[in-house]
């Protein structure tokens, strides 16, 4: 399996001092994950591709769009708004994707890895017939628009069949992790952990991450 990846959610961050919250975590992370809503795929939203232009790190950003049937000029959108951040992969949800296959094409086609999420109830059958263009999965472990939810454990058993398809594949477990429940989604096939609320709500975002790192061995 690939190597454990830490990816700390900026949605839980204090949004009024955003750079310096991700200062204080990006020696620990390997990527920055931001989530972008549009109240329309799920019930929130946040700031688009002009949230980008504020964001000052070197730290590789997961991209994850929970928006309706994002087109081309929107995902172009954000690749364009800032040139000093690094883009690692940008991810669609199934659900929403009129033509999954294209979008992922087009991401490719823009030097960025395409990624593909799927939400708790989805089978994991809604995505196979991309899984060789895909290089980045979100299997979520709450219901996506809001951080702070609890674990969905329900949703394991999807880890365990991709990362048998996909042995070598970036697969990401994004929603209600913690210290306590980290080892079951590593065990099953996650390799890159996401959690918001546990490290930007803790009083030591530092311990924070080491404890899921801890925990995940």
């Amino acid at each position: 399996m690939p190597k454990i990846k830490i990816s700390p959610s900026i949605l839980s961050a204090n949004q009024e001092k955003i750079n310096e919250e991700i200062k204080e975590v990006e020696p620990y992370s390997d990527l920055i994950h931001v989530d972008i809503m549009d109240n329309k795929f799920v019930p929130n939203i946040t700031p688009q591709s002009e949230y980008l232009k504020k964001l000052d790190t070197k730290i590789p950003l997961d991209i994850h769009l929970m928006v309706e049937d994002p087109s081309n000029e929107y995902i172009q959108s954000f690749i364009d708004a800032n040139p000093n951040l690094i883009i690692n992969n940008i991810t669609v949800h199934q659900e929403t994707c009129s033509n999954l296959k294209k979008t992922l094409e087009y991401i490719k086609s823009q030097g960025i890895k395409p990624g593909v999420s799927i939400k708790p109830k989805t089978s994991l059958d809604a995505i196979k017939d991309v899984l060789d263009i895909a290089e980045f999965f979100i299997i979520m472990t709450v219901e996506p628009g809001f951080s702070g939810q609890k674990f969905i454990e329900e949703a394991l058993p999807k880890f365990e069949e991709l990362r048998k398809l996909k042995p070598d594949a970036d697969i990401e477990v994004d929603g209600g992790v913690k210290a306590e429940n980290v080892s079951l989604a590593v065990k099953a096939g996650a390799n890159v952990l996401v959690a918001s609320s546990f490290i930007f709500g803790s009083d030591d975002k530092v311990t924070a991450i080491k404890q899921l790192l801890d925990n995940a061995k």
